[in-house]
């Protein structure tokens, strides 16, 4: 088995009101119960947003600078993740195809090493 991260990617800027999110929200809950259910699921969870990121760099001094705000500067962002354990990448594919079709939005799929 491998495990593999399902990222799932955000438009920035204005959140969708509870009446539309709810709907996709419970669809989410029962794919998380599916994956649950067929022993894949390991991990999930939902990014606040991008601006309460805090980055770490390393200066040439040996430094480290800390700064508000996210690392790359985008009209998306990672909004949230889902970690499975599956045979192979065709297997993760099918998960993060579910979870493509549920929200809509651009989804992610990258093995751990």
């Amino acid at each position: 088995m491998a495990q593999y991260l399902i990222g799932m990617y955000q438009p920035d800027g204005i959140v969708p009101p509870p009446e539309f999110l709810a709907p996709i929200m419970a669809r989410l809950g029962e794919l998380t119960e599916e994956m649950q259910k067929e022993d894949v699921w390991v991990f999930a969870g939902g990014l606040h947003d991008p601006s309460t990121a805090t980055v770490l760099r390393t200066k040439d001094d040996g430094d480290v600078l800390v700064t508000d705000g996210p690392y790359t500067e985008g009209k998306e962002h990672l909004g949230g993740f889902v970690v499975v354990d599956v045979p192979d990448l065709d297997a993760a594919l099918h998960w993060a195809r579910k979870q493509a079709e549920i929200t809509g939005l651009p989804t992610e799929v990258r093995p751990f090493r």
